[in-house]
């Protein structure tokens, strides 16, 4: 897949996405409940990712996987183990815990899921008016489960998309609670246009 990698940044100790999610995207009319309709022109990582997450196609998994560890394994050599982003929208099937856990394979390091969990809702988060605001309601959402044993780790994190950070921000602010774990990575598939 073609990538166009980039250096995201927040309070994580690196972190680096693979390409834009979309290239543009036009209005087209509404459907026939009033809802705005658009073409979206996506990257192709942007589309493997939406046909991942909107279109259930499974088989993105094993090609989003091997692509974060192609383009960005180099980066986070040093990662302990694996995590998610904790999804918003709950789904029997969770897209990012799917790609995170072939990362981890591929990478030959562990997949864990239930460090960093979420507790609470956060629909109402998008519509606070500061950043700042924002990841202090999500880190009131997140908590943290001790299931490390001693040591000391490097902690990778896994998301779909980077938009404003408010997310992997608090999600670093929480882990950077827990005395287990030293530093913090963050790899994207996509990220918002600038």
């Amino acid at each position: 897949m073609k990538v166009n990698v980039q250096k995201i940044f927040g309070n994580w100790d690196t972190g680096y996405s693979l390409d834009k999610h979309s290239l543009g995207s036009v209005f087209i009319g509404y459907n026939n409940y009033g809802h705005p309709m658009f073409d979206t022109t996506r990257t192709e990582i942007g589309e493997a990712l939406y046909q991942l997450k909107f279109r259930s196609d499974r088989n993105q998994v094993d090609a989003l996987g091997q692509q974060i560890v192609d383009s960005l394994g180099h980066f986070f050599q040093s990662a302990s183990f694996i995590l998610p982003m904790p999804a918003s929208k709950l789904r029997a099937f969770q897209p990012v815990n799917e790609v995170a856990n072939q990362v981890a394979a591929l990478m030959n390091i562990p997949y864990i899921d239930n460090v960093l969990v979420k507790t609470a809702s956060t629909d109402q988060v998008k519509n606070m008016p500061s950043k700042e605001d924002r990841v202090k309601a999500l880190c009131k959402a997140f908590k943290i489960n001790d299931v490390l044993v001693e040591g000391s780790y490097n902690a990778l994190i896994v998301d779909d998309l980077y938009d404003t950070g408010s997310s992997l921000e608090a999600a670093t602010a929480m882990l950077r609670q827990y005395t287990k774990i030293k530093k913090i990575f963050v790899a994207t598939i996509t990220r918002k246009n600038p």
